[in-house]
């Protein structure tokens, strides 16, 4: 699984998109997705499309032991631009999460959702198509029925392979803000959505009815001091949810203990360290990401500058801290005039929990071993896109004298960022976004 005393050699596999220098906003990814056997991959995009790429079963034979590649298995729109008249609102039509459901027939089940609508999506393979009707002659046309003096039993005939996705379910009208989450119950019965200000329950079945669990708007919104940035169901514990804020805290609620989960059981928070307080303290601890590790028993979170891994049973401070891109400390007065301090980066556990995986600027992406603590930073990038080839570790240099392949913090694209990216449950396979390109990466051995 890994070389060199556990550390992963990261190798260039594939790349998805188009090399166009001006890009369509519509093409613009905005999240990855593994299923739940990592057989298949979804993405979503600004343009409200999913595509949805599969694994071959065969290796390229150029290579012994290959795993197989990911391709296109389908593409469907799942959203539209609409517009809310009450409110004089345009709704977007960007898929904002990607949620798969774990297979329990030969159909695959998906949630997606843009701002204000979840809709789980159907996919299925057909192969065969009946064939021989009594009313319908072979074109389709209707027979006069007079003419039909024999009963024919219609029988299934082979066809060329047909992907379908139809919309099962719309869970629609319940967020009065934009939904930024949404995660299934380990149940595979209900699941959650949260919007800024509150999070609700939903059975997978009914669609006009939903619980809200957690509800923290004040009664004057003048007195709002923090809104909801994340949350996600425990990953086997289906009575637990995390959700965290833009204050940099994460509440882990009971649902056992009564139905509206105001009181959260456990608060996780650090205690701000006073050398590092500036005007921008509050903007770069709001969380952009939580997810539980597999196992259940810790969470990671990301905030502007930083990945914490959590213990479940320690809610006083985090057990790992790693910096992400410490070198832009400096820079967060530019970065609050262009916007960027605003970006909300995703995170990703690897298959076995010791590895974590995030993104920064200029299409660099950070690794962490949990293990030996150390970290490096890989580009996703167009220049070395020969199957197998080894990645190179990058370094930013922040000031002093800059060495030869090192790159200066001044010399970063921050248009060229790694906010969406996805950990193949099983294996060291790493989907990563980079705008409007899906790269993907494979463990060396």
């Amino acid at each position: 699984m890994a070389g060199n005393g556990g550390e992963i050699q990261w190798c260039f596999s594939q790349v998805k998109g188009t090399i166009e220098e001006d890009i369509t906003e519509a093409d613009i990814i905005s999240c990855v997705e593994f299923n739940n056997n990592g057989e298949l991959l979804a993405t979503g995009d600004k343009g409200g499309r999913v595509v949805i790429f599969q694994r071959d079963g065969k290796g390229n034979p150029q290579y012994s032991g290959a795993r197989g590649e990911y391709n296109v298995y389908s593409t469907f729109q799942s959203h539209e631009p609409e517009f809310d008249y009450l409110k004089s609102l345009e709704i977007e039509e960007k898929i904002n999460k990607i949620r798969w459901l774990k297979r329990s027939n030969p159909a695959n089940f998906l949630l997606s959702t843009n701002d204000k609508t979840i809709k789980l999506w159907k996919v299925t393979e057909r192969d065969k198509r009946p064939e021989g009707y009594n009313l319908k002659d072979d074109s389709g046309i209707l027979r006069d029925p007079s003419s039909i003096t024999t009963l024919r039993v219609p029988s299934f005939k082979p066809m060329e392979l047909l992907i379908e996705a139809s919309p099962r379910r719309i869970f629609a009208n319940a967020h009065t803000y934009h939904i930024n989450s949404i995660s299934v119950n380990s149940d595979q019965e209900t699941y959650l959505s949260a919007d800024d200000l509150r999070i609700n329950l939903w059975h997978l079945e009914v669609t006009n009815q939903s619980f809200n669990i957690v509800d923290i708007k004040p009664a004057n919104m003048e007195e709002l001091t923090e809104v909801i940035t994340a949350a996600e169901f425990h990953p086997t514990e289906c009575n637990l949810f995390v959700y965290s804020s833009s204050k940099g805290t994460i509440r882990l609620c009971d649902m056992r203990e009564q139905a509206l989960c105001d009181k959260h059981a456990k608060l996780f928070e650090e205690p701000e360290d006073p050398t590092n307080r500036s005007f921008f303290s509050e903007i770069i601890s709001s969380i952009s990401d939580v997810k539980f590790s597999h196992n259940g028993r810790y969470m990671v979170t990301r905030d502007y500058l930083s990945v914490k891994v959590w213990d479940l049973h320690m809610d006083s401070k985090p057990i790992e801290t790693f910096q992400v891109h410490e070198f832009l400390r400096s820079k967060l007065c530019s970065l609050y005039e262009n916007d960027c301090i605003f970006d909300k980066f995703e995170c990703a556990w690897s298959g076995n929990d010791r590895h974590l995986m995030t993104g920064s600027y200029n299409n660099f992406f950070r690794m962490f071993d949990r293990d030996t603590k150390r970290d490096v930073t890989l580009e996703a990038s167009r220049e070395n896109t020969k199957p197998k080839t080894v990645l190179k570790p990058r370094k930013v240099c922040s000031g002093g004298k800059r060495k030869k392949e090192e790159i200066s913090v001044d010399c970063l694209d921050f248009n060229r960022k790694i906010l969406h990216s996805a950990w193949h449950p099983q294996e060291n396979i790493l989907a990563v976004a980079a705008t409007n390109n899906l790269y993907l990466f494979s463990s060396k051995d």
